[in-house]
């Protein structure tokens, strides 16, 4: 009983520093909110090439998916990623930009190929990008969806069905 509660009160202490660390942080681990400008970084695909800034691609509706070859859940959300958002709506002018948190370029490529998606993963070698949207504490399967403005419009957290279904539907409303 004595180690239970040691434990309950080690992560209760834990979770309250996170919190005192970053006072914005939501429920979900997020720091960002929908209605909030999409705080800008450097993209730096896999093969080294790069599309310059996040906010050169305003003009467009974007979809960040953070992910990592390590996640378990992420791996279940990329397929439905690439058929059911990236090859529904890359002609309709939508961007999606997995970006991998903390692996090697050769990694995240054969993480590509193994997941066969065809849209681009981005690296954060320094988990830079990924804590600008998220506490570093917090869980990696995420999506950001911006508008063309560069506002967030749609945070989903984990891979829920029903939310995922709703990111559908607002990607659908800024493409059509």
């Amino acid at each position: 009983m004595t180690k239970i509660l040691f434990f309950i009160l080690f992560f209760t202490a834990v979770y309250l520093s996170a919190q005192e660390n970053h006072p914005n942080v939501d429920e979900r681990g997020f720091l960002v909110k929908t209605g909030e400008e999409a705080p800008d970084f450097k993209i730096v695909y896999a093969d080294g090439t790069s599309p310059g800034k996040l906010s050169d691609l305003r003009g467009k509706p974007v979809m960040l998916q953070f992910t990592a070859s390590w996640c378990g859940v992420c791996r279940q959300e990329m397929p439905h990623i690439e058929k059911d958002i990236w090859q529904a709506y890359k002609d309709k002018g939508l961007i999606v930009i997995g970006i991998d948190r903390k692996e090697k370029p050769d990694a995240v490529k054969k993480f590509a190929e193994i997941m066969k998606i065809s849209y681009p993963l981005a690296l954060d070698l320094n988990d830079a990008i990924y804590t600008l949207y998220a506490h570093p504490n917090s869980g990696v399967t995420r999506n950001v969806l911006i508008d063309q403005n560069g506002k967030i419009v749609f945070l989903t957290r984990l891979f829920d069905k029903k939310e995922f279904n709703e990111l559908i539907k607002k990607i659908d409303d800024l493409c059509n």
